[in-house]
């Protein structure tokens, strides 16, 4: 399916007024502080993601809640839920799926695997070797796999959220930059303050406030949601903004953002601006979007300067006209 189809398919709904979709995001946004606490930000940002049509890589060390995250967003919206526990041993076709031969009917059957679902939750994504992590790049560009020769496609919406620890470095995994840059976000929970850890432990010392959420969203709000996200005005100086964002990491690092990347942030900044009850992009869309969205996606070759430095970088260099 190419991208043109995918988003045909994604548009056949008919959008909800840009008032209700900011008032669904709250609503998922709140749902879901009711098990994580503090990460008011951070949960803002996966609903942002979702509406944009993409793909959250959460990476930080382990026990700070990224798989809690993502259980507790899919949880809070009726739809389908997968959760691969990526290890070495894993196989591409453990993600994908495999055809199996029935014995009664005497031909191969489709068996889908855990790729086949609205929310995918990888976890640990980089325990698994390169070979198994690229069983979801078509998954992520094109909302489809093949196998055997035979594409199928994926439940529409379809996101996958991804966890990776930075720790023990020496028993995972890089991911591959194709990789990487199919991801819309990358984000850092980071430890919880006094406050917050207090908080937290009060709520889990009986039972845990996951066990009680209730889903308080359609599979269909969502896709109705996403749709109107796609109509949002973006006129043409927030595009050449946009692209000069783009090409000023382009010319300060090895690898500066790519055409992929400033999809993304168009996105996530049309998302952003539903959230403010807009039915258009304005510059601080942009630049409240572009830190999550960029710095990824960028390569400085260098250790003393990282993505997000040059990203930073840019929105200071790069005026808004």
């Amino acid at each position: 399916m190419t991208d043109a189809e995918t988003e045909a398919r994604g548009n056949d709904r008919t959008a909800l007024p840009v008032s209700e979709t900011a008032d669904l995001a709250e609503r998922i946004t709140d749902n879901v502080e009711r098990v994580i606490v503090g990460h008011h930000d951070a949960i803002e940002h996966l609903v942002v993601t979702i509406l944009a049509r993409g793909h959250l890589l959460l990476e930080d060390v382990p026990g700070v809640g990224k798989t809690m995250l993502a259980r507790s967003v899919a949880k809070s919206v009726d739809c389908s839920f997968k959760r691969v526990q990526f290890t070495p041993d894993l196989l591409p076709s453990d993600v994908t799926g495999v055809n199996v031969f029935n014995q009664q009917s005497r031909e191969f059957e489709f068996q889908p695997g855990p790729v086949f679902a609205n929310l995918v939750l990888g976890d640990e994504i980089n325990r698994a070797p390169p070979k198994t992590q690229s069983a979801l790049l078509e998954a992520m560009e094109e909302q489809q796999v093949t196998v055997d020769g035979v594409t199928r496609d994926l439940p529409d919406p379809f996101t996958v959220v991804a966890t990776q620890n930075d720790v023990e470095q020496g028993r995972t995994y890089d991911l591959p930059v194709a990789e990487i840059d199919r991801f819309t976000k990358k984000l850092r929970l980071g430890y919880p303050d006094e406050a917050d850890e207090t908080e937290l432990l009060g709520r889990v010392a009986g039972r845990h406030p996951i066990e009680s959420i209730e889903p308080v969203a359609t599979v269909e709000d969502l896709s109705r949601a996403r749709t109107t996200v796609s109509e949002v005005e973006v006129s043409e100086p927030i595009r050449s903004y946009v692209s000069r964002l783009a090409g000023y990491t382009r010319q300060h690092a090895q690898l500066g953002v790519s055409p992929r990347g400033s999809i993304a942030l168009l996105r996530a900044a049309q998302a952003r601006a539903v959230l403010s009850e807009r039915d258009y992009v304005v510059p601080d869309d942009v630049q409240t979007e572009a830190p999550t969205v960029l710095a990824h996606r960028v390569v400085t070759g260098s250790a003393a300067e990282t993505g997000g430095a040059v990203v930073e970088d840019a929105l200071d260099a790069v005026a808004v006209e």
